[in-house]
């Protein structure tokens, strides 16, 4: 039967250690914050419903959170989760398992932090601002904004390799269909696989165009052979490969097409019309400063002067950074209720119009790092002011450097959109957690 809290507390004694001493603070922040666990426990319902009196005892809400934390703050895998929750009396005392508790495998870690939905770990990082407002950690008075991009976990995306991707996939899929059910199948994968790799070999693309139509044909044949194949399990009432196989006959034709357009017919594909993956076909393909192209999602981040995260967004796209200014402005408004007194921007979000539309909303000091319409001498009140809101601008670029580094934001592991952003925003609480913590103790704030 499935809880939201965990009646057990935790038997370990609290550590002396500087980390013990965040964890131990991090946990009392938790609990000062419980509300949110029962969207978690929905969200497991969600899921996994079934009957309450039935079934091993799974994990409650308060455990699959908490465990979620210590996973990205320690930026490591599941199976490393399991055994530092297992090993560890610090950890396990902080995810609430007592030592008579059975520690949970790395599958059932991964079902039930992976279940958690983004706007729930949102609701749970406002719960958090609004605790350390309370606290005078953070009183929204000042805001910066910037953008930063959030990598898919994808190989780096070649029309050859996604062709390759496409045939071996589709085999393997009606490899075990026709095991089960004898329905029609067809393999180049090794066929596929050898022109891949002569075509990253061809010295020129002379060499190459013979490569990829025969590449391109083995692979409209195993497309041919899946559809058959998939009109075979559908009349047989096989619901679970035809499914995938209807998932990646579109995706391998829309591979298949913009091949044809960009290599054979030299024509300029838009990036919003490629696909760079079979596996995370939502990734956008970024490209930032004009010199760097990346392959996942434009993430808009704000922050305050206690360096906690106040809001987060994974954009479509990538939209310009100016049609974004206002935006983060509202939702900063909406988050505490007045507008930011001084913000701070980056270059990219500079305007004159977001300048003016900034003031008129209630922005005492607005500054850009860069002019872009606005007048240097009209930008703030006074020269003064304009190099403080440049020197606190500048600092968000150490959060979004410890995001990376120390919470996993540099790419995401998790799959599909959804938990794209949930996997943006556990990163985003654990690090706002931590935070306020190492802020409490510095300053022997009670928590």
């Amino acid at each position: 039967m499935r809880k939201v809290y965990h009646a057990q507390l935790p038997l370990a004694a609290e550590s002396n250690h500087p980390r013990g001493a965040e964890l131990a603070t991090m946990g009392r922040l938790l609990d000062r914050n419980r509300e949110v666990l029962k969207a978690v426990h929905a969200d497991l319902l969600r899921v996994r419903r079934a009957d309450a009196k039935c079934g091993r005892k799974g994990m409650t809400a308060e455990q699959v959170v908490r465990a979620g934390i210590v996973k990205q703050m320690l930026s490591i895998s599941y199976d490393e989760l399991a055994f530092r929750i297992g090993d560890s009396l610090q950890v396990r005392a902080f995810c609430r398992f007592s030592p008579a508790d059975e520690i949970p495998k790395k599958s059932a870690l991964q079902a039930n932090i992976g279940a958690i939905r983004a706007e729930t770990w949102e609701a749970m990082n406002k719960a958090l601002l609004k605790d350390a407002r309370a606290r005078k950690i953070e009183d929204g008075r000042w805001m910066r904004t910037d953008t930063t991009v959030i990598k898919s976990n994808i190989h780096h995306p070649l029309d050859s390799q996604l062709l390759w991707d496409g045939v071996r996939v589709l085999s393997r899929i009606m490899q075990r269909a026709h095991d089960q059910y004898g329905t029609t199948r067809t393999n180049f994968a090794r066929r596929a696989k050898r022109r891949s790799i002569a075509i990253l070999n061809a010295g020129t693309m002379a060499r190459r165009i013979p490569l990829y139509r025969d590449l391109l044909k083995v692979t409209r044949k195993t497309v041919q052979a899946a559809e058959a194949a998939c009109t075979e399990l559908a009349a047989a009432g096989v619901v679970g490969y035809a499914a995938q196989l209807d998932h990646f006959v579109p995706l391998v034709k829309r591979v298949i097409d913009q091949t044809e357009r960009r290599v054979l017919r030299g024509e300029s594909v838009l990036a919003e019309e490629k696909l760079v993956s079979l596996f995370e076909p939502h990734t956008d393909i970024i490209r930032k400063d004009r010199r760097h192209t990346y392959f996942g999602h434009k993430a808009t981040l704000s922050t305050g002067r206690s360096g906690l995260v106040l809001d987060l967004v994974i954009e479509k796209g990538n939209p310009a950074d100016s049609t974004l200014t206002i935006r983060s402005a509202e939702r900063h408004k909406k988050l505490f209720g007045v507008a930011p007194e001084r913000a701070a921007f980056d270059g990219g979000f500079a305007s004159k119009a977001n300048h003016e539309r900034l003031k008129a909303a209630g922005s005492a000091e607005v500054c850009f790092s860069k002019p872009a319409g606005v007048p240097i001498d009209e930008m703030t009140s006074t020269p003064r002011m304009r190099r403080i809101l440049k020197r606190f601008r500048a600092g968000i670029e150490a959060t979004v450097s410890f995001l990376k580094r120390s919470f996993g934001l540099s790419r995401c592991t998790w799959k599909g959109l959804p938990h794209f952003r949930a996997y943006a925003w556990c990163s985003t609480v654990a690090h706002n957690l931590l935070t306020v913590a190492r802020i409490a103790i510095a300053a022997s704030i009670a928590i």
